[in-house]
């Protein structure tokens, strides 16, 4: 998988992530730059962890799965994407539909439990990643990065855009997610 092809991917798995930082960043009364960190670093880590486990258990079946591997990859993909366009497009309140607690959002326990939450997906990305054969270590790095960056960014975004860009992040997440599944289906079924 191509850098691009990669950025995309961090993109879109970060739009989660994006989603509960700007609700996390909607309910801190008096942000400040150390809640972007923390909030950031906890998102941006999980997001570069998970694809690192996925990967390892990919390498472990991916002799098996090398004749049909594109399908994985493409079913996997489009699952999340589909989860996560699902969600985004569902007409309930933010509170029903991103894990954001109604204290502290930088507490570190609340924090760790939405960060692991938001990184689940990339779990899988992990997987898709090994079958590909991409060299994890900077993908995951990569990927991680993005997601810090735009985890900082959302929470600064909070305060200024409330509620009605978190549905839409989700839905172009799972756009993105989708067309790089359907990417990878379509090189393999045509290269």
């Amino acid at each position: 998988m191509g850098i691009g092809a990669i950025i995309l991917l961090g993109i879109g798995l970060s739009m989660d992530a994006l989603a509960v930082a700007i609700a996390n960043g909607i309910s801190i009364k008096e942000l400040k730059l150390r809640h972007c960190f923390k909030i950031a670093a906890f998102f941006g880590f999980f997001q570069a962890l998970m694809p690192v486990l996925g990967y390892l258990c990919g390498t472990y079946i991916r002799i098996w799965i090398e004749s049909f591997d594109h399908w994985v990859a493409f079913i996997l993909l489009a699952i999340i994407g589909g989860k996560m366009l699902m969600d985004g497009l569902k007409k309930e309140n933010i509170d029903d539909s991103c894990p954001v607690p109604q204290s502290d959002p930088t507490d570190t326990k609340k924090l760790l439990v939405m960060a692991v939450a938001t990184s689940i997906d990339a779990l899988a990305i992990g997987i898709t990643l090994a079958v590909a054969g991409t060299n994890i270590i900077p993908a995951a790095a990569m990927i991680g990065t993005i997601t810090f960056t735009i985890s900082f960014l959302g929470v600064l975004l909070g305060k200024q855009l409330g509620r009605l860009f978190e549905k839409r992040a989700a839905v172009f997440g799972g756009l993105v997610l989708i067309g790089i599944g359907l990417k990878i289906l379509l090189e393999h079924l045509l290269g």
